[in-house]
């Protein structure tokens, strides 16, 4: 059953259901799934009765710099493609952008991953899901998070790669790229369930701010103008009033990473994918930080509402936004899971 009111269903946006299943071994398949399974835990489950070393029988430290590897592989192919003329095309809207990087980029990511762990499900934004469909362990890649940011050759995008065992994530790298032109680099992000949070190589921890007033906030905006969207407008100009600014930079997987580093105190947005999210949720937890929905629920990469934040000012930006969460017509259905693969078990 599912704990704090959430519910597994087949994934859909703004009343447009996707139709696929996951099948044999080695095919592609469309994201959008059917109904997963889901538990209750009474603990963190990749850690439990293993050790708190492994998960399944591997190192979680192996986890994690498989993560770190594939992130950087990926990122190998953006650089190569930074500042170069860019084919854009459209996916369902005209803003949705997709590039040949992004499909690159996501090759050499499976390519990798394939090799190491051919037993594993893997889950890609621009090809969908391939591997082992019984399989407890799922990757989540975003090839090029922040497409539009990087044909425009704004500095705010990343290679993000994540590892979810039964829907809790254990691993996970984040390649941002910084600067702009002329002088590009890049922070590499790394974290282990129960290892901590790196960049460079580096020790990470959220920042210690403990009043919205004196906080830098961050905010996204999805492709879907529904009410969702709108309140979250009102959300922008209410903080703008009470913060010290509410940034909008269009890449979730660098916006968590940003809380993890202590730049910014709080990320929240509406409508995020599993593979915008999945390593930067852990970036964001194993620097001491704090990640539930925007109704206060338990978070899984599933779910279909966001805050992350230092954990200091997460009951003060929950106290603004719950309530009026709660009024939206689509508040019962924002507690759906949505992108769960057909009998995949999320552990709640």
């Amino acid at each position: 059953t599912m704990g704090h009111g959430m519910r597994a269903t087949g994934a859909s946006m703004s009343g447009r259901r996707l139709d696929g299943l996951v099948g044999g071994r080695g095919r592609v398949h469309r994201p959008a799934l059917g109904r997963g399974r889901t538990c209750r835990r009474s603990g963190p489950i990749s850690l439990g009765a293993l050790g708190a070393d492994e998960v399944d029988g591997i190192g979680v430290a192996r986890l994690r710099d498989a993560a770190l590897e594939a992130a950087t592989l990926g990122s190998e192919v953006v650089g190569d493609a930074i500042d170069k003329p860019v084919e854009v095309e459209t996916k369902m809207n005209a803003a949705d952008l997709v590039t040949k990087t992004d499909k690159n980029t996501e090759d050499a990511i499976l390519k990798y991953l394939r090799r190491e762990f051919p037993d594993h499900m893997i889950l890609g934004e621009e090809g969908g899901y391939v591997g082992n469909p019984d399989s407890d362990f799922l990757w989540c890649i975003d090839p090029l998070d922040g497409t539009t940011n990087f044909a425009h050759s704004f500095p705010s995008f990343a290679t993000s790669v994540g590892l979810l065992y039964k829907g809790q994530v254990v691993a996970g790298s984040v390649v941002e790229f910084t600067g702009g032109p002329k002088c590009w680099g890049t922070r590499t992000y790394a974290a282990g369930r129960g290892l901590g949070a790196t960049c460079n190589g580096d020790a990470i921890h959220v920042s210690d701010r403990s009043t919205v007033q004196e906080s830098l906030l961050v905010t996204g905006f999805g492709y879907d103008h529904g009410e969702a969207w709108a309140m979250n407008m009102e959300f922008f100009k209410h903080f703008t009033d009470v913060s010290r600014g509410v940034r909008r930079l269009g890449s979730a997987a660098v916006d968590l990473c940003q809380v993890a580093l202590g730049i910014t105190e709080s990320y929240h947005e509406f409508y995020l994918k599993p593979w915008d999210v999945c390593a930067g949720v852990l970036m964001v937890e194993e620097s001491g930080g704090k990640v539930t929905t925007l109704q206060g629920d338990d978070y899984t990469v599933f779910s279909k509402s966001m805050i992350a934040s230092n954990g200091k000012v997460h009951g003060e930006m929950l106290h603004h936004m719950k309530p009026k969460v709660e009024t939206l017509s689509v508040a019962s259905e924002l507690r759906d899971l949505w992108f769960v693969p057909d009998g995949y078990e999320v552990c709640l």
